[in-house]
């Protein structure tokens, strides 16, 4: 069964580009351009990993991902943004929201990188 991935990003190009590359390479990928919209399916179909932008058109980024992190804390998140952080922000004040934090500059293929990391299982004992 395909890992299901929400992409959430109110930049169409971006949100597309995302799910269309994610699904070519074995991904099962929702696309939503709102917080509503991923509040609604992030409760109702349990995403595997949630990819989402930082500053959303309806709602902030972060406040939506505490929010599906309340309903279910082992949520995996990746916040891809153009809003650069201090390293100390990302691993203090972020790390309790986030799984990774990527810049949107990022490549697809470290983007992809990061995805089969947090989705890979954990190594046998």
């Amino acid at each position: 069964m395909k890992k299901h991935i929400l992409v959430v990003d109110d930049e169409a190009d971006i949100r597309d580009m995302l799910a269309q590359f994610l699904t070519a390479n074995g991904y099962r990928v929702t696309a939503v351009a709102s917080a509503g919209e991923a509040l609604r399916i992030g409760k109702q179909e349990l995403p595997d990993l949630i990819i989402s932008d930082l500053q959303l058109e309806d709602a902030d980024g972060l406040e939506m991902i505490a929010e599906l992190k309340a309903a279910r804390p082992d949520q995996l998140v990746i916040l891809l943004t153009g809003v650069l952080f201090d390293p100390e922000v990302v691993s203090g004040v972020l790390a309790r929201h986030i799984s990774s934090y990527l810049e949107k500059t990022s490549s697809l293929a470290r983007i992809l990188e990061t995805v089969n990391h947090l989705l890979s299982p954990p190594p046998a004992r």
